[in-house]
């Protein structure tokens, strides 16, 4: 439930067809305990689609950059106060996160979605119990113009997280 934080002043995204689209797409996803996968170019507002839909129905969004310097240590850490707290994530630039380290989060989001799945209170995690809060979502967003670490990585993923194209006319 939404804990009446301010959150800011709402700046709202231009609604056109494709935003409505992908609105629909990731509230359908998520409804099916998936996570979003929005690919497109640098400047298309994939991670500003993530961000003003959850501000929209009232759920807080931390954007996480991807890198190089990423460690699975970090990501369990990470990935455990987002499932108690029911915040939403986007990891943005996903296509820079090291292919191994790709690999422990494919796993980990598997391990989240099969909690969620069988709507338990609590799970075991990285070998903690840890509480599961439902609202909790996970969303990435690509460039498919970057060069991807893994392909391996990236098959594995689009089994967790459905898909969601945006595309900037020029």
């Amino acid at each position: 439930a939404y804990g009446y934080e301010y959150n800011g002043s709402p700046s709202r995204l231009v609604i056109s067809p494709l935003t409505d689209r992908c609105f629909r797409t990731l509230l359908m996803a998520k409804q099916m305990n998936y996570g979003g996968a929005l690919t497109g170019p640098a400047g298309s507002g994939k991670t500003e689609t993530v961000k003003d839909l959850s501000k929209v129905i009232g759920v807080y969004c931390v954007v996480f950059n991807g890198s190089d310097e990423l460690d699975h240590i970090s990501l369990t850490k990470f990935f455990k106060g987002l499932t108690s707290s029911g915040v939403w994530c986007c990891f943005d630039e996903f296509n820079k996160i090291p292919s191994d380290v790709l690999s422990v989060l494919a796993s980990q989001i598997l391990l989240i979605q099969q909690a969620l799945d069988a709507r338990k209170n609590v799970f075991y995690f990285a070998g903690d119990e840890i509480l599961l809060n439902p609202q909790c979502g996970i969303n990435i967003t690509m460039n498919p113009c970057l060069l991807y670490t893994s392909d391996a990585a990236d098959d594995s993923l689009r089994v967790d997280l459905g898909g969601c194209r945006i595309i900037k006319k020029k």
